[in-house]
């Protein structure tokens, strides 16, 4: 049992509980549990901006989610569990301000990384394993940071991951802050809507032009590359709203292997550069890229065949 937080993370094996039902049926909802939801001005689709992706792979154990009873308090993280040494990504762009014990802060317990991302947006990241990232390092939105761990008091290795807004100390609820940005914390496609921008886009730019769009890889989602996304989603039979999301990936993205050879590859060496490949992009799948490919599904805990599909892009682009 883990105690950061001022709370316990429950960390069982056995504890294996749908992402829906932790929502409808365990409150994740701040409102359930009288926390406060970070709120803001900027309406829901603006902040489907492609600058947040999910911080780790796993699935939520019973009872870790955000505002669970504990003895000290609420539960201030939504926990993710997988084995020791599962990779941890940055959830945005920011700065890491802390790397110590419990990430100095009150009731948290094991090695613990906090970035500040400016607005007075924070996340946390604790029980890890090993740091990849130095004090006071300017991260990107991806990059690997740290390996899950166990350290702390814990039953378990897994990502306790806190969302704090308006200064370090007030949390919000990780699932509804992450959702709102366009993340599936519990691990499924993102939403990357109009006026996006980033690695994510270039993914789909790359992927588009596959398919003969001959959009310009700018990692901008503007109105140009909107329109080609939105052709490709009539043309496959499904709403033409430009939104990347759940529905579109599936059809978006293609199977590839090692001799491959195009603007698709170009387009997964893009997504895993975003997670700390430091690939060249140059549109061939050779033995480099197929070596960079099985290290991302072996520290995520995939199926290492060195075969990108579905379940591959998804992590990568999540």
């Amino acid at each position: 049992m883990c105690e950061s937080c001022s709370a316990a993370d429950v960390d069982r094996p056995d504890a294996r509980v749908s992402r829906r039902a932790l929502i409808a049926g365990l409150g994740l909802g701040a409102a359930a549990v009288g926390m406060t939801v970070l709120t803001t001005p900027a309406s829901a689709a603006t902040l489907k901006n492609g600058a947040w992706c999910n911080p780790a792979l796993g699935y939520f154990p019973s009872g870790g989610y955000y505002g669970a009873p504990r003895p000290a308090g609420p539960h201030a993280g939504q926990d993710i569990t997988n084995s020791t040494g599962t990779a941890v990504y940055a959830a945005g762009a920011g700065t890491v301000i802390r790397r110590q014990w419990g990430g100095g802060l009150g009731g948290r317990t094991g090695n613990a990384i906090v970035i500040s991302h400016g607005g007075g947006v924070y996340t946390y990241y604790g029980h890890l394993n090993v740091y990849r990232v130095a004090l006071n390092q300017r991260v990107s939105s991806g990059q690997r940071i740290a390996d899950m761990g166990a350290t702390g008091n814990v039953t378990g290795p897994h990502l306790h991951f806190e969302v704090h807004s308006g200064g370090l100390g007030p949390t919000v609820n990780p699932v509804t802050f992450m959702t709102a940005r366009g993340v599936d914390l519990g691990g499924g496609w993102p939403r990357i809507d109009p006026g996006a921008s980033g690695a994510t886009v270039k993914v789909i730019q790359h992927l588009l032009n596959q398919r003969g769009y001959g959009l310009v890889v700018d990692g901008v989602y503007g109105s140009v590359s909107v329109n080609a996304v939105k052709r490709f989603q009539s043309g496959a039979g499904l709403v033409a709203d430009g939104q990347v999301g759940p529905a579109t990936w599936p059809h978006l993205d293609l199977v590839l292997r090692e001799g491959h050879v195009g603007h698709h590859v170009r387009g997964l060496q893009t997504a895993l550069n975003k997670r700390s490949a430091g690939l060249l992009v140059d549109g061939q799948f050779g033995s480099v890229t197929t070596s960079a490919v099985r290290s991302f599904q072996s520290v995520n805990r995939l199926v290492v065949d060195g075969v990108a599909g579905s379940i591959t892009w998804r992590a990568l682009v999540g």
